[in-house]
């Protein structure tokens, strides 16, 4: 199930000190990620046993669990340890496509998450060109929903790079979850492990993102780009 464990991290839970388990597996192939071994499953295999070990031992100085991919909600196995981690007084977060409503559902009806971050790929009509497979939009829209409604903390964002999105498109996506509270933008950061492969891609220029702020922040409580 996982396969990679950022020991701490100050960054992937909000004003939290947090671990992150990486799940292997995904069912998007988008071109862009730099998760390239997780999306193939590949890397060491941690069980449960050894991060639940972990997460007793660092009790005092961790806050918060992450579970990132890969895609955590295509395995099972997740349930199971998020009730372990709850056990051992952790706040929860789950790092999510949104293709799997049911079980995000689920964990949030059970008081199981503390925070969720929900990756908008694209807008709805670029979904399948962007994500490298035949995405069920209903799924998207419907987990987008399901988050919005809930009471607990989220964030949505979209990873941006000029092959595969415009300005044009981040605004359709502004307007497709409008009703949202949160939403990041995250420049695209070229790397080794792209899973396209590295120079094939081109980031935004600081100017075309603050000219998208001024254009789309009006529309949401809280509005970021991540460089």
């Amino acid at each position: 199930m996982f396969r990679g464990h950022q020991k701490s991290s100050f960054i992937d839970y909000p004003k939290k000190i947090s671990t992150v388990f990486f799940t292997g597996g995904c069912n998007f192939r988008c071109p862009y990620c730099h998760n390239s071994s997780l999306v193939n499953n590949r890397g060491d295999k941690l069980s449960m046993e050894y991060a639940i070990e972990y997460l007793v031992k660092r009790k005092k100085m961790i806050d918060a669990v992450c579970i990132s991919g890969g895609e955590a909600t295509l395995h099972e196995g997740i349930y199971d340890f998020i009730i372990e981690t709850k056990k051992l007084g952790y706040l929860v977060k789950i790092d999510t496509n949104g293709t799997n409503p049911n079980f995000i559902k689920k964990l949030i009806d059970e008081n199981l998450l503390d925070y969720i971050a929900m990756d908008i790929k694209a807008p709805f009509k670029k979904y399948n060109e962007v994500t490298g497979t035949t995405v069920d939009i209903g799924n998207i829209n419907k987990t987008i929903n399901i988050i919005i409604e809930s009471n607990i903390d989220y964030e949505f964002r979209t990873t941006v790079c000029k092959e595969l999105l415009d300005i044009h498109d981040i605004i359709d996506i502004s307007k497709e979850i409008k009703e949202a509270k949160r939403y990041i933008i995250q420049n695209f950061k070229d790397g080794d492990t792209i899973l396209d492969g590295k120079n094939k891609f081109t980031s935004f220029t600081k100017d075309e993102l603050e000219d998208l702020k001024q254009k789309i922040s009006n529309l949401f409580l809280d509005f970021k780009i991540r460089n």
